[in-house]
Formats: C-alpha cells, structure tokens, sequence
C-alpha cells in the first residue's frame, strides 16, 4: 500500500493526514514541500492524524521527527493522533513517545493546542 496524504488547513492549526506505507523518503518529498508551504504562511501547529496509516520504519520514523523540529524551530509544534497499535509499539521501542505528544484523536489534539495559548 502506497503512502499518501490529505492536508486540512483549519482555524488554528493545520492536520496532516497520513494513510498506508511510508518506507522511502521518496514517498514524502511532495508532502514536505506543502509542510513547508504551511509553515511561510503561518501555520504552526499540526495534527498528524495517523489513522489510516499501516506500517513505516526508520523513513516513517525520521518523517516524523523532521516535521516535528520543523514545527518547534518556527514556534510551533506538532501532535501525533490516532496512532495505530502496531505504530504506537514502535514509539514506546524507539522512546519517541517522550519526545512527541500523543492524542487519542484530532479532538483532543485540538483541546491540547487550546491548553498551550
């Protein structure tokens, strides 16, 4: 299964919604360029919704992290939602759970961003 992505621009944050496989950069060079987009028009916090999202290694892993320290460095931040169980092992394995802040879904994502003004 391919790796694709939907990007939801909302009030006060911006939701990256990330399905399938992510095992080669290659996969994410589109998506960073609209991360980056996102981020010279103002939006600072995401939501990266990972509901549909069905495996990724180290690529996946470094995505993530890229997206994060590019967020914190411009002022923002960014959320991990809706993570998979097979996905949320790998967190708690690599200890990337520590570094990012997880929410059960975009809602309580969002009431994290509120607590944060």
């Amino acid at each position: 299964m391919e790796f694709t992505y939907k990007i939801e621009e909302k009030k006060d944050y911006c939701v990256l919604h990330f399905s399938g496989n992510l095992i080669e950069k290659s996969q994410a060079l589109e998506m960073f360029d609209r991360f980056e987009e996102l981020l010279n028009k103002d939006c600072k916090k995401f939501v990266i919704d990972m509901a549909g999202f069905k495996y990724m290694n180290s690529t996946g892993l470094n995505t993530l992290i890229t997206i994060l320290t590019k967020a914190r460095k411009s002022g923002g931040e960014a959320i991990i939602a809706s993570v998979p169980d097979n996905i949320k092992s790998l967190m708690l394995i690599t200890k990337l759970n520590n570094i990012f802040t997880i929410a059960g879904n975009e809602s309580e994502a969002e009431k994290l961003f509120l607590k944060e003004a």
